[in-house]
């Protein structure tokens, strides 16, 4: 499976509507799509989650669910080539 590096930067005023609709609705993932891992910033206005899939297409999916209160950025990342930390 691939992973990705997702940057969500909460937009203007909107971090408690985050929260709160989190706490109800959990990350509303859809099939195929997996947290892995996931870290807040220090001013909790952005969320850096480590996320995976074989099917890029089902973000848009996730992101059409968060996309009235969150600015997205999906990144793809690759391996470590062999023998570098």
């Amino acid at each position: 499976m691939t992973r990705y590096m997702v940057i969500e930067r909460f937009k203007t005023g909107s971090s408690a509507a985050v929260y709160q609709r989190f706490d109800e609705m959990g990350r509303m993932l859809p099939s195929g799509l997996s947290y892995l891992d996931s870290w807040l910033s220090a001013s909790d206005d952005a969320c850096y989650q480590l996320m995976a899939t074989d099917t890029p297409e089902t973000f848009d999916k996730w992101i059409a669910r968060w996309d009235d209160l969150v600015d997205f950025e999906v990144i793809e990342l690759k391996e470590k080539p062999t023998g570098r930390q």
